[in-house]
């Protein structure tokens, strides 16, 4: 038998950083060292961050990111972890182009590379437009264990890489991963690792990113599993974490080399004796997040690096009394502080005394900075002068009310949220350049009667923890309004939301059509009405300021259709 520590490296990378991704090497590669470990691995791209997008395009770009992991190879023997087996992602570039690619490092010196085979073409993945596949499987073999690596997409397709690396025989495969969060992926994740170290005839190590990239958030999961399926160690969501796990495993003494599976495998020696027998270290699993505290984790997560990683220190946005803007301020101070969060209160002629007192009482629960700002006036010079009424007035009050916040942010330096939540942006009921505006969108991707889940839920955990809710109850209950005129309510323009979330769960989630959302249950009137609002609404969506996705099929990234686009789904 043969014993080895191996750390699992679940970082925070930013894109382009290749200074600051170096030092995060380098440090949490001491870290693991201190604790023992004699194999380290990082993330998918983790000294690029990922995903690179068409930097990976610009060959000034992957010949620093080379030159980038040269230089931390020394670095690392200069911080006296030269001894260990060091597993970076980072960004390649050879003569048939760029590659997403990982490097082993040891004593100093960049000792194997590899390319990801697998280039995911779905979803937010673009890799066939960027990157050229693999076909080398280096193999290192550290005190008499025989370890391979594999990249992300690589275990998610049967075959390849890992059934090569089956039939040319490793004690370990490590798999470094840039695997952006959604809903109950989690539940994938865990079964998909078992069955690949099944198929591998080792343990399989899983490493994943951690943090917000544009509209992406990693969630890191990061977990090791045997053969059998156990779940040998898990590192905690949504955290920078070292996850330390001990192996005791007999060595297969595997020699295989060339071509295997249509893969070219090489295999080089860094240490073939056993490491001094020690005492292991109990393997942790963390207990996964509840499912709204997941999703909660990750809007958190998402928003406090977009801001952070784009050099803000503060947002503002309307703080209107209602859920959504409750929501997006509770996550905001989540994520922030609240006294990083400024909450504008805009009153028109026709909003309530209760979204009066509900924004500021919002305000106070939090501990942000709140303003009143009445935008009576200046709705009075446009409607008068441009002679506005109907719906052009309601929406000239939208408008106002974002150029007060552009003028906030203009003058202070906030970034400005938009408030807006993926139903509403589904059916276009938004002002566009009103409501809309911002540089980021929180809850972009989250579906009106989750929002309603999600302040619950946030609310709950805060009396459990014997603190005040974040969300005035009324913001709650109350129905919801624009306040664009008397008595107006979301009802008078659209279908009940449990029903229409329902159909659009359907139609944008699932692609389904007209027939298909008739077998569901739908009636054909309902069908019609939302169907028209969501595929006339398509230009409002691409302008929409980016925002994290949490779901299967967010907009942006996910659904792409064209904004001219005659196609509509009909009766059968």
């Amino acid at each position: 038998m043969a014993q080895l520590r191996l750390a699992l490296a679940q970082v925070n990378a930013c894109v382009g950083d290749l200074v600051g991704n170096s030092k995060l090497i380098v440090e949490w590669t001491r870290k693991a060292v201190d604790e023992g470990a004699a194999l380290v691995a990082f993330p998918e791209m983790a000294l690029t961050g990922y995903p690179v997008e068409d930097l990976a395009l610009r060959k000034s770009f992957a010949a620093a990111s080379r030159a980038a992991l040269d230089e931390v190879a020394g670095q690392l023997a200069a911080a006296g972890c030269g001894d260990a087996l060091v597993v970076v992602g980072y960004l390649d570039h050879d003569e048939k182009g760029p590659r997403n690619a990982a490097a082993f490092i040891h004593n100093g010196a960049v000792i194997g590379r590899l390319a990801k085979h697998h280039l995911p073409n779905y979803g937010v993945f673009d890799e066939a437009r960027y990157f050229v596949p693999g076909t080398t499987l280096p193999i290192v073999r550290l005190h008499g264990l025989d370890v391979g690596v594999v990249i992300c997409e690589d275990i998610w397709q049967d075959g390849g890489p890992v059934a090569a690396l089956a039939e040319a025989g490793v004690d370990l495969v490590v798999c470094i991963n840039g695997s952006p969060y959604e809903r109950n992926k989690d539940d994938s994740r865990g079964p998909l690792v078992g069955r690949r170290a099944a198929e591998a005839g080792a343990p399989m190590a899983y490493v994943n990113l951690v943090g917000g990239q544009d509209e992406l958030v990693f969630d890191g999961d990061s977990l090791v599993a045997a053969p059998n399926g156990e779940i040998l160690a898990r590192a905690p969501q949504f955290v920078e974490h070292l996850l330390v796990h001990d192996f005791d495993l007999t060595p297969g003494g595997h020699d295989r080399t060339g071509s295997v599976g249509g893969f070219e495998v090489s295999r080089t020696v860094v240490s073939s004796a056993p490491v001094v027998p020690y005492e292991a270290v109990p393997g942790t699993v963390a207990v996964p997040l509840s499912e709204l505290a997941e999703v909660w984790n990750a809007l958190v997560v998402g928003l406090r690096d977009y801001v952070r990683k784009n050099n803000f220190r503060s947002v503002v946005f309307g703080f209107s009394g209602g859920i959504d803007s409750a929501v997006v301020a509770a996550l905001a101070a989540d994520a922030l502080g609240g006294d990083a969060v400024h909450g504008v209160g805009m009153p028109s002629d026709y909003s309530s005394e209760h979204s009066r007192t509900d924004a500021a009482e919002l305000a106070r629960r939090i501990g942000a900075h709140f303003q009143e700002v009445p935008i009576g006036k200046q709705v009075g010079v446009f409607v008068s002068q441009l002679g506005l009424t109907g719906l052009a007035e309601e929406n000239i009050q939208a408008r106002c009310r974002g150029m007060a916040l552009m003028g906030l942010s203009n003058q202070y330096g906030h970034l400005v949220l938009a408030t807006g939540n993926k139903t509403e942006l589904a059916v276009g009921y938004s002002t566009i350049y009103g409501d809309a505006v911002g540089g980021f969108a929180p809850i972009k991707d989250v579906p009106k009667t989750l929002v309603w889940r999600l302040a619950k839920w946030r609310n709950a955990e805060a009396e459990r923890n014997g603190e005040v809710p974040p969300i005035p109850e009324n913001s709650i209950t109350k129905p919801p309004s624009a306040e664009l005129r008397p008595g107006q309510q979301d009802s008078d323009s659209l279908p009940d939301y449990a029903l229409l979330d329902a159909v659009l769960d359907d139609y944008i989630e699932g692609d389904s059509g007209f027939g298909d959302l008739v077998a569901a249950g739908f009636a054909p009137e309902l069908i019609e009405r939302v169907l028209q609002m969501v595929d006339r609404a398509e230009y409002k969506r691409r302008q929409y300021p980016p925002g994290t996705k949490i779901t299967f099929k967010a907009f942006g990234r996910d659904r792409r259709l064209p904004i001219t686009n005659a196609w509509r789904e009909h009766r059968v």
